[in-house]
């Protein structure tokens, strides 16, 4: 069995980028870059398609000490919001029944 499942999408950049971020609050220190390889500059957002960064941002990267490599992931964690699919239905909802 293949482990690749032609009926599933690949995720997005933002899923990938939003997955990272995640994974990136649990380091205290060498906090991993953002970087997937997708180095893609869009003209009109001023981001790299990719990981969602300024190019000051990853200018400076390598540069950076944690603590501030904390900063620019929340801020992609805001950039990339709008590009997430909407999270699945509350599991404590209940089809046919309203909330008091």
């Amino acid at each position: 069995m293949s482990a690749h499942d032609p009926d599933k999408a690949e995720p997005s950049a933002a899923e990938l980028v939003a997955a990272n971020a995640r994974i990136a609050r649990t380091f205290f220190r060498g906090v991993p870059s953002p970087c997937i390889s997708v180095c893609r500059m869009d003209a009109t957002s001023g981001l790299c398609e990719g990981c969602f960064r300024t190019l000051d941002e990853i200018r400076v990267w390598g540069m950076l000490a944690d603590d501030r490599r904390r900063e620019v992931w929340a801020l992609i964690e805001q950039r990339i919001a709008p590009h997430l699919p909407a999270p699945p239905a509350s599991a404590s909802a209940v089809p046919g029944r309203t909330s008091p």
